[in-house]
């Protein structure tokens, strides 16, 4: 069964895509990061990574970065490892590092979705490595690769967590002093906290992009009761106020019609996209390459929204380095006409990059290089520290 994996991804290429140098080592390399600040989704001090090298025949290698946080996702270090290490790196080796779409096919045989696509953290690893290494082949980046013009920066958005009221006046006030001009709030589970809270963030940037996250935290009642509340205090969006599964919930929110309804955790494949749209169930979603497989499908997902005159927003998973050169790549090349919220750079200490991204100004450079325009200081990966 595994050869015959193997042969779909070998084969795949034949006639369709260019001939190139064969796969020969997949490498991954354990890649944590100092966290800097509090942050709902970490428990600890440092933000678990894994760095993922694949590299060819003709010695060109491609990085990729898969960034689980088991407090969002069911995805840990330790799976990602034995994901890539025991079940996707035979199938690659040896493949066409052109081959996207095979190695897709491989992969999902190989680790088989449930309601999606399974593992999507560990092989967003893998394909952000085949896309780097495709442009490095080319010496084109991902941008130039797909025909597209990408924007030259990226305008951010501040991220607001408090864990008391008393601090958000503080939290808006480090986002403004940093040049930031937008705000992205952590909602639930109690909406009257959110409500004191967002009113606050509303007054110190009267101007600003407000964009409410729930990341499933509140039942339908509650999410009925706040939408038409954080609408009356100038919410622009409302993203996944309810758990990823309470399908005819995001019906009734859309029947309600008090805020653009946003899916984030709900939708990791263009397969459920499609079905989500048809049912009429979002107005958007924020869109994550770290935990959609990666840019092959997120770049799917992307266009299915534009086509269907729905809302594409960026955000991330807190991503740092790779993974987050990977997400300014696609919002910048299919030109994002709102705030990305990508805190990485707000929470995370320390880099592997020769040139780390940096805001300036609440924007962030497009990274330019070929492949995802980033380059990885690989001396200081192999010591293990940021």
């Amino acid at each position: 069964m595994l050869l015959s994996r193997r042969r779909l991804f070998q084969t795949a290429a034949a006639g369709l895509v260019p001939a190139a140098p064969p796969i020969t080592r997949v490498e991954l390399l354990p890649s944590p990061y100092p966290v800097a600040g509090h942050f709902k989704f970490f428990t600890g001090s440092e933000r678990p990574a894994v760095l993922v090298k694949i590299t060819c025949e003709s010695g060109h290698a491609g990085w990729g970065q898969c960034v689980p946080t088991p407090t969002w996702s069911y995805e840990t270090v330790e799976s990602v490892v034995t994901t890539i290490e025991r079940y996707l790196t035979p199938l690659l080796i040896g493949g066409n590092p052109f081959d996207l779409a095979g190695a897709h096919r491989a992969m999902n045989q190989a680790i088989r979705p449930s309601f999606s696509t399974g593992m999507p953290i560990a092989k967003a690893g893998v394909d952000l490595a085949l896309h780097d290494l495709a442009g490095r082949l080319r010496n084109q980046n991902v941008a130039e690769r797909w025909g597209r013009t990408p924007l030259p920066r990226i305008t951010l958005s501040w991220t607001v967590n408090p864990q008391d009221l008393r601090e958000t006046e503080q939290l808006v006030a480090d986002g403004l002093k940093r040049g930031y001009r937008h705000f992205n709030v952590k909602l639930a589970p109690d909406a009257r906290f959110d409500l004191e809270m967002c009113a606050l963030v509303r007054k110190m940037a009267p101007q600003c992009f407000l964009w409410g996250d729930a990341n499933g935290g509140y039942d339908l009642s509650t999410a009925l009761w706040a939408a038409p509340r954080l609408a009356n205090l100038g919410m622009n969006v409302f993203e996944q106020p309810l758990p990823a599964n309470r399908l005819t919930g995001y019906k009734e929110l859309r029947r309600q019609g008090a805020l653009p309804i946003i899916m984030d955790e709900g939708v990791v494949s263009s397969g459920e996209l499609v079905e989500f749209i048809r049912l009429g169930l979002l107005d958007g979603v924020a869109m994550k390459p770290a935990r959609t497989g990666g840019l092959w499908d997120a770049r799917r997902q992307v266009e299915l929204l534009h086509d269907a005159g729905l809302m594409f927003l960026g955000s991330g998973l807190t991503d740092p380095d790779v993974s987050l050169a990977a997400s300014l790549a696609l919002y910048a090349a299919y030109h994002l006409q709102f705030p990305a919220a990508l805190n990485g750079p707000q929470f995370l200490a320390g880099s592997y990059l020769r040139a780390p991204l940096a805001p300036v100004d609440g924007e962030i450079e497009t990274p330019a290089g070929p492949g995802l325009g980033v380059e990885v200081d690989e001396e200081k990966v192999r010591r293990g520290k940021a």
